[in-house]
């Protein structure tokens, strides 16, 4: 008997995903924010040829069943697409599914793979800065990291703003980049443009590069576009960041926290995430927190993702004003 396959939380997701019906699957996409769908897009591929025992499997983890089903045997991509395009509208789905499809015969941008930062940053270069800014966003961020460190330092800070502010890109644009990067064109069909970039891209190549780069280039691109530079700064410190925080800090950051933020805030994250947090309470008012949580039962995920950012605003508040430190001694004023 072939054993089964054990299945992470998103793979798990990504089954159940495949099973219900398209309209159901985009109501669940449209919930999700653009890394959220782009790893359930990834899984939602590998997940693909799952057996009907694996599917019992999946469905027994969450508690349900689903009876009439067989296993996931067809190819997946014209559901894929179909369900980004009712979540995030063509263009947006585009993008996501130029990130996700798995590798295809052509050739062209995905060549980039086989080069080293030094050398993709020396064939852009001197290039216009949108050319270097469409290439950053389409690579992996921590590959972007590397070919933006290699790049002109005096070019640097308008080529971070270009990838902030990117949006639809042409298909004759990606084909030119292609051309310059190789004499092999790829065949993807044609489109409304490649939606790229964007702040929190910005944010995940700067996040990449050294503590020293994000100083330097920071306030310069403040100067060139402040509006653009307080979202990218904004977009690297997310609720995640919290808990780099020491006991000491993040007992200091929770005692800031209004009750009902920090309940809200915690309903929505794993079981070891809310006890890093409950961890540096006391333990009654710890338990009065959990309590409170089992009272309310199911919550919308728009009154988490609040809540969240409620807490993120308090903390980049507390580390300007220097109340609390985040490791390494980072913080809003290493960029302003």
């Amino acid at each position: 008997m072939t054993a089964l396959r054990s299945f992470n939380g998103v793979e798990r997701a990504a089954v159940l995903m495949m099973l219900v019906g398209e309209e159901e699957a985009a109501a669940i996409l449209q919930k999700l924010d653009p890394d959220e769908v782009r790893d359930l897009g990834k899984a939602m591929f590998t997940v693909a040829d799952v057996s009907e025992a694996e599917v019992e499997q999946v469905l027994d983890d969450f508690t349900y069943k689903a009876r009439g089903r067989s296993g996931i045997q067809f190819d997946p991509a014209p559901r894929i697409e179909g369900m980004m395009n009712r979540a995030l509208g063509a263009e947006r789905a585009e993008g996501v599914l130029a990130r996700i499809m798995p590798p295809q015969p052509s050739a062209g941008l995905e060549l980039l793979q086989w080069y080293e930062p030094d050398e993709i940053a020396a064939m852009i270069e001197a290039e216009h800065p949108q050319i270097a800014a469409v290439l950053l966003a389409h690579l992996d961020p921590d590959i972007a990291a590397k070919v933006f460190e290699h790049l002109p330092e005096a070019a640097q800070p308008q080529i971070l703003r270009r990838v902030a502010r990117l949006g639809p890109v042409p298909p004759e644009a990606i084909e030119t980049l292609k051309a310059m990067l190789t004499s092999r064109s790829g065949t993807r069909k044609k489109s409304a443009g490649l939606q790229m970039g964007g702040t929190r891209e910005a944010a995940k190549i700067l996040q990449g590069a050294r503590k020293i780069t994000g100083a330097r280039v920071m306030p310069k691109l403040a100067k060139i576009d402040k509006e653009v530079a307080k979202a990218i700064e904004e977009a690297m410190f997310v609720f995640d960041n919290l808990l780099e925080l020491d006991d000491k800090n993040l007992s200091t950051l929770i005692r800031s926290i209004d009750s009902e933020v920090l309940v809200k805030s915690l309903k929505g994250v794993e079981e070891d995430v809310r006890n890093r947090f409950l961890g540096c309470m006391s333990s009654r008012a710890a338990d009065g927190i959990r309590d409170e949580m089992e009272a309310r039962g199911p919550m919308k995920l728009a009154e988490v993702l609040e809540a969240q950012k409620a807490m993120i605003a308090t903390a980049r508040a507390l580390v300007k004003e220097g109340t609390i430190t985040m490791p390494g001694g980072g913080g809003e004023d290493d960029y302003v």
